[in-house]
């Protein structure tokens, strides 16, 4: 290993990822070297890039699109978790070997156990990479009816398929009674299309339903002002992305850190653009 333990993120595009300035602050304030950098990536340089991680060699990875599911042959095992998601986000080394998880289902389920009492319905928003670890922590807690929606109705249909779930119209997603409604769609976040919601007004939730929604920049999106508004609990995605983005420093190092304080870095960086 080198003298100073490197660690980064595998994406295109990578400008948008608070991902390094999460693990460079986590390992200054633990004390621990090591540096996080972003590695831009097309597809066609995985292969190259992913033996050069066995060269140097990199301490860790984080994985975005378009390689989470490309990555894994590039592995020595993958853990059943990424398996039943088909996906990985997380690269760690024991020895000589390459691992591969997906801590995003860890991100998505946390504050969902912290209510104590997991839902009875779901309704996913979506059916892109996202909706695949949303469906395989919803199949974790044991949620018994679940429903994907989407523009695209066939991609909809071979996702519910994969997770024993059922589908239901995109354009009818505003009759779907469900105490869970996730988004896992792009909608709302930071930039042209910033003020839609992926759930019609028109509909709105209420007390009794939860508003999880995946986008984190900015903090409070259309979907889940509205649904505050008519009285729904809400979960935004910064509660994701900081407890996978944990449970990765876990991985990697041993240690843990603190969420209030990386929530306060993370939402001042959001702020600032």
């Amino acid at each position: 290993m080198p003298d100073t333990p490197q660690y980064g993120i595998i994406g295109q595009p990578l400008g948008h990822s608070l991902s390094p300035a999460l693990h460079n602050w986590a390992l200054a304030r633990a004390g621990l070297p090591g540096q996080y950098h972003a590695y831009p990536l097309e597809p066609g340089g995985l292969a190259e890039f992913m033996a050069r991680a066995r060269a140097l060699p990199l301490a860790g990875l984080s994985v975005t699109i378009p390689h989470k599911v490309a990555v894994m042959e590039f592995l020595d095992e993958v853990s059943e978790r990424a398996r039943a998601t088909g996906a990985v986000n997380t690269v760690y080394r024991r020895g000589d070997r390459l691992l591969g998880e997906n801590t995003d289902v860890t991100g998505f389920l946390a504050p969902l156990r912290a209510l104590g009492t997991a839902p009875r319905s779901a309704l996913v928003l979506g059916a892109g990479g996202a909706a695949r670890a949303v469906l395989a922590g919803l199949g974790e807690l044991g949620v018994p009816a679940v429903l994907v929606t989407a523009r695209d109705p066939a991609r909809a249909s071979a996702l519910a398929a994969a997770f024993g779930a059922r589908t239901h119209p995109w354009d009818q997603r505003g009759s779907a009674r469900a105490e869970l409604v996730v988004n896992t769609t792009p909608l709302g976040m930071r930039g042209p299309g910033q003020g839609l919601s992926a759930w019609p007004p028109s509909s709105p939730l209420g007390p009794g339903q939860t508003a999880y929604d995946l986008v984190y920049n900015p903090v409070q999106t259309a979907f889940l002002a509205l649904a505050c508004a008519t009285g729904a609990r809400t979960i935004g995605g910064l509660d994701m992305f900081l407890h996978q983005g944990r449970e990765q420093f876990r991985l990697w190092t041993g240690q843990t850190f603190d969420l209030p304080a990386a929530r306060a870095l993370v939402a001042g960086l959001l702020a600032r653009g």
